[in-house]
């Protein structure tokens, strides 16, 4: 810590060595430093350099006297509460004292100064300039402890708030696998015992087609799960790519709903629509995924019964979709969570509602890649919901003329290259049953050579073959010139835009990814068959 200072201001030479060299004796016991200024203009650069314990001011002096230094320092912010004692040879009567002290002056000290009451007064102010300081020193250590214990504070709720999270999210994906374990195990036990009951002896026909619906049922069930866990990863990660054209939402929603009607997947509920004109850029793929999951979600959560009604219409330069229920509704603490990876009203053990509460995360991740919106009301338990999807309006579009349907070809010579065994069978199997000449291979190398001898007019190929895998297989039938018109469809678990490319790449026509739809892939065997075939 620096020494106090003590200014004398004195414009006779004599008197300020003498004051100077008195207050020197008493330096070094009372730790303090002694400055000089022969005038007002001098004391006021010290002030501008130093901060001072007291000032001894000297009243009678030309130019600047006492009183106007005196008060060009206390303007001053820094200075404003230095002690000033004024030193004069003359009495000072009590104008004199009050104008003084209207200075700032806190004492006066009148010549000959007496050196014991001089060393009481300057001791009093160097203490108290002493004390000052530690308490300047004492302040900025606690402004600084306090920082530090603020910063600490903040990094510690930081540090529980990240921990609450991480258990919430920890205890949401344990509820998650649970609830994934569920659903996969429900389906597999409804296609386990369908199997079994198939092959007992004495099963009726009927049974036996009742049981083979079971099993295509439920496998697609299967299918959607895992469709619905892939997209979601895609759509996290950023790695949905989006074909977008011109479409009317009311068009593409009416559709769907439809496809309900006809599945019988809205029976027992009261399905009202009013779907007016609308005209969007989107992807019509996933803008049917968007609207399946908004209905699924309101028929899910509603009692049989009950009521779904779903509304297209224009709001300014949007396109808006509602989708309101009569169901259970929302809690007001789960509303803001809705969206939220995994997130699902209360669980139970019966699991009566099922889904694995990712459908809503998929629907605001795909309104988002559309530059569009997705929120959700409800007025609380048992009162309903309504999901409202707002998309950016284009201009309404010409009306686009049907394509012409393709004419009748005779049925491919089909080349499937598959090495799982049951998957082989199974698809051979179908193929056969539709009416297709086929031929299976169990690895790439000999689908190579079934390629070259037997002349396929198309082949389905696995991608992740033993030995060289599905692409390696299409690059070598398209360098062969025997085998190089043959039709190529890519079969996979692959599914995102990277594969795609892949695929492409190596020369494939189509991509699927497994399980594959039948009737997709029917449609695509055609497409691909849209050529002569060979007799």
């Amino acid at each position: 810590m620096d020494k106090p200072k003590i200014l004398v201001v004195n414009d006779d030479a004599n008197s300020l060595f003498a004051l100077t060299s008195l207050l020197a004796q008493w330096s070094g016991q009372e730790g303090y430093e002694v400055l000089a200024a022969p005038s007002g203009q001098d004391a006021l650069r010290q002030v501008l350099l130093h901060d001072f314990a007291v000032i001894l001011l000297d009243v009678n002096m030309p130019g600047m006297d006492g009183f106007e230094t005196a008060a060009a320092i206390h303007a001053r912010a820094r200075s404003a509460d230095i002690p000033i004692i004024f030193v004069t040879a003359f009495l000072a009567d009590e104008l004199d004292r009050l104008k003084a002290y209207q200075h700032g002056a806190v004492d006066f000290l009148f010549t000959p100064v007496i050196p014991q009451i001089l060393y009481a007064k300057i001791s009093v102010f160097v203490a108290l300039a002493v004390k000052n300081e530690e308490l300047k020193n004492q302040a900025r250590q606690l402004s600084q402890r306090t920082t530090e214990l603020i910063a600490t504070n903040q990094r510690l709720t930081r540090e529980i708030a990240e921990r609450q999270t991480v258990e919430r999210q920890n205890h949401a994906k344990d509820e998650f696998l649970a609830m994934l374990g569920h659903e996969l195990r429900n389906p597999l036990s409804a296609i386990s015992s369908a199997a079994s009951l198939i092959g007992l002896p004495g099963v009726s026909v009927d049974g036996v087609q009742r049981a083979k619906k079971i099993i295509q049922r439920q496998s697609q069930h299967l299918g959607r799960i895992v469709d619905d866990l892939l997209d979601l990863s895609r759509a996290m990660s950023g790695k949905i790519l989006l074909t977008c054209a011109p479409l009317d939402l009311a068009a593409l929603v009416a559709q769907t709903l439809e496809t309900y009607r006809a599945t019988g997947r809205s029976t027992d509920y009261e399905l009202d629509q009013d779907l007016a004109p609308g005209w969007v850029d989107g992807d019509s793929t996933r803008l049917e995924q968007i609207t399946s999951n908004l209905i699924d979600n309101a028929l899910k959560y509603t009692a049989p019964g009950g009521r779904v009604e779903v509304r297209t219409w224009q709001d300014d330069d949007e396109v808006v979709l509602s989708v309101r229920d009569t169901g259970v509704g929302i809690p007001a603490e789960l509303l803001p969570h809705v969206f939220d990876v995994f997130v699902q009203g209360s669980s139970t053990l019966d699991r009566s509602q099922g889904g694995l509460g990712i459908g809503l995360s998929l629907v605001r991740r795909l309104a988002e890649l559309h530059g569009g919106s997705i929120e959700a009301e409800s007025a609380g338990p048992q009162h309903g919901s309504t999901f409202t999807l707002r998309l950016p309006r284009i201009a309404q579009q010409a009306a686009t003329p049907p394509a012409p349907a393709h004419s009748a070809h005779g049925k491919p010579r089909v080349l499937l290259i598959e090495d799982n065994d049951d998957g082989r069978e199974m698809m051979a199997m179908m193929l056969s049953g539709y009416g297709y000449e086929i031929e299976a291979a169990a690895d790439g190398l000999l689908g190579l050579t079934a390629a070259r001898a037997w002349q396929p007019d198309l082949a389905l190929v696995d991608i992740g073959l033993p030995g060289i895998d599905g692409y390696e297989v299409a690059r070598r039938l398209r360098a062969d010139a025997a085998t190089s018109a043959i039709k190529l469809i890519a079969l996979t678990g692959y599914g995102q835009a990277e594969d795609l490319r892949r695929v492409m790449d190596a020369g494939f026509d189509r991509h699927l990814v497994k399980p594959v739809d039948i009737d997709q892939l029917m449609d695509i065997i055609d497409s691909c068959a849209q050529v002569a075939v060979k007799q």
